[in-house]
């Protein structure tokens, strides 16, 4: 259709141009094709596709025919590789799950297409999903659309680089550490990581399978929140509900949402454990003004011993077999790159371990606290870990609870790094894995960008430890000039609409 002009079709946002496929005032396969053009454009500048839906064109030719339109009606969704889509390999990265195409869609993929949406790509991500880069031996490597020379961040990589670069509108990821939040603040979009189970993991294929230490979550990636807000609408129906009814029936809360009434919000500039850059603590500071102005009240929050939740209940719950079940899926496979060290260390036997964390103590006493977390556990070892998960999130919401607050504003890791440093980096997950350990839901939300200034501060970066992983933190956070910096806002368990609405209030300000 030479009369159609695509570049006005992708830049639509969500709400307005699903009220315009909806009113019929654009046809389905218009936007299908646009999208399709700039997703391409998108692939070769940043390597983020891994897969083109064929079937997607034929579903844009059913779609015209639904009686009832859903609340996606005709528009076009990227979806995460370890996501399953019917017909289509969910690799994870791994050569050995090639040519293995998933039986059936997963329940979120079900639920999109009954709501009208035509799920077209699938994105790239790290091997074995548990790393925020976003490289393996299959696709290679992707690339961070706004600066080729940084990460997309990890693990849903493909997602943040097509959904920033404007190749999608609306895309679906997962998150057991950051996985939807590093892409999101990487790329300059939102994104939000719910309550584990608010959405249907069913068909989700994950890193380490089967672990209950750190919950992970399925989440929604867009341009904007409210884009994101009427994804969780259209997931969040009786569809949902009875295709998978380990999901509470909750449907989405319109009141809560929309609601205007001030809010009671904590804040904190560090966790004490990966120092901010200049531009990360410039973000939550200029934001927390702008709330008070508003005539939201903020409240100071005292976080602790953020160092022992990493490695005791992160590292130590996701690994408490000492890591053997994930060496196990490397078995005949090239590519350690990002997970390298992590790798040697799950290998090595029990008593070079111990040596070897005693020995390091005194010069990188993180990479022995990591070291030591990384041991075999017996299963009483890990049901009492369980239990001081269970009690140290009481003691959260406790103090959340005393100072009687409704959501918290977070610093966010940022601006992206460099390819590359997140495999040497993987103690910086502290900011956001503190949030799947509680499992609580985080948003992310684009509030600045890094300056001259930040850039000259950053020369004075020197970390809380002073360590090797602080100095190559700096190193990493260099030469970002223009580049996205994001905060995270959270709310208790279970209130995806009451983040939503804080995020909206931060991206408005």
């Amino acid at each position: 259709h030479p009369s159609v002009s695509m570049a006005s079709i992708v830049s639509l946002p969500l709400p307005e141009l699903s009220k315009k496929l909806r009113d019929g005032s654009l046809p389905p396969d218009h936007v299908f094709y646009a999208y399709v053009g700039k997703a391409l454009q998108m692939a070769t500048e940043t390597n983020c596709i891994t897969e083109f839906l064929q079937e997607s064109e034929s579903q844009v030719r059913k779609a015209k025919q639904m009686e009832k339109q859903g609340l996606l009606y005709g528009v076009p969704v990227s979806i995460k590789d370890s996501i399953d889509c019917q017909g289509h390999d969910s690799t994870l990265g791994f050569i050995k799950n090639l040519n293995k195409p998933a039986a059936e869609d997963s329940v979120v993929v079900q639920v999109l297409k009954r709501q009208g949406a035509i799920p077209f790509v699938k994105t790239n991500v790290p091997q074995s999903l548990i790393s925020y880069d976003c490289k393996n031996l299959i696709f290679g490597q992707t690339r961070n659309p706004l600066l080729f020379t940084r990460t997309p961040g990890g693990s849903s990589g493909g997602e943040g680089a097509l959904v920033g670069g404007g190749g999608s509108i609306l895309g679906i990821g997962t998150d057991v550490g950051g996985s939807l939040r590093f892409p999101a603040a990487f790329c300059g979009i939102c994104a939000i990581k719910p309550t584990g189970k608010r959405l249907s993991k069913r068909g989700v294929m994950s890193g380490v399978v089967g672990q209950k230490a750190v919950a992970a979550a399925v989440g929604p990636l867009a341009k904007d929140v409210e884009s994101l807000a009427l994804c969780l609408r259209a997931l969040l129906t009786e569809d949902m509900f009875s295709l998978d009814s380990t999901v509470p029936p909750l449907p989405f809360n319109e009141e809560v949402y929309s609601s205007t009434k001030p809010l009671r919000i904590g804040y904190y500039e560090t966790d004490f454990f990966t120092m901010p850059s200049p531009a990360m603590r410039r973000a939550v500071r200029e934001t927390k003004q702008l709330l008070e102005e508003a005539g939201h009240t903020l409240v100071p929050f005292e976080l602790t011993n953020v160092d022992y939740v990493i490695f005791n209940y992160c590292v130590r719950g996701m690994f408490a077999d000492g890591g053997s079940s994930f060496v196990e899926k490397f078995k005949g496979e090239l590519e350690k790159g990002g997970t390298g060290m992590f790798f040697w260390l799950a290998k090595a036997p029990h008593w070079l371990k111990t040596l070897l964390s005693w020995i390091s103590k005194p010069f990188v006493p993180r990479f022995s606290s990591i070291i030591r977390s990384m041991k075999e556990n017996t299963v009483d070892e890990v049901w009492s870990l369980h239990q001081e998960i269970e009690d140290f999130c009481h003691q959260f919401l406790s103090q959340w609870k005393k100072l009687n607050l409704d959501v918290m504003l977070c610093p966010m890791l940022g601006p992206a790094l460099g390819i590359g440093y997140p495999a040497k980096l993987s103690v910086a997950v502290s900011y956001t894995m503190l949030y799947n350990a509680l499992d609580f839901p985080a948003g992310v939300v684009p509030v600045t960008l890094v300056t001259d200034e930040d850039e000259e501060q950053l020369k004075g970066y020197k970390g809380y430890y002073q360590d090797w992983w602080d100095r190559t933190l700096a190193k990493a956070f260099r030469g970002s000039v223009g580049m996205p910096v994001a905060v995270q806002c959270v709310a208790l368990p279970w209130q995806e609409e009451l983040c939503l609405r804080f995020m909206k209030e931060v991206e408005t300000l």
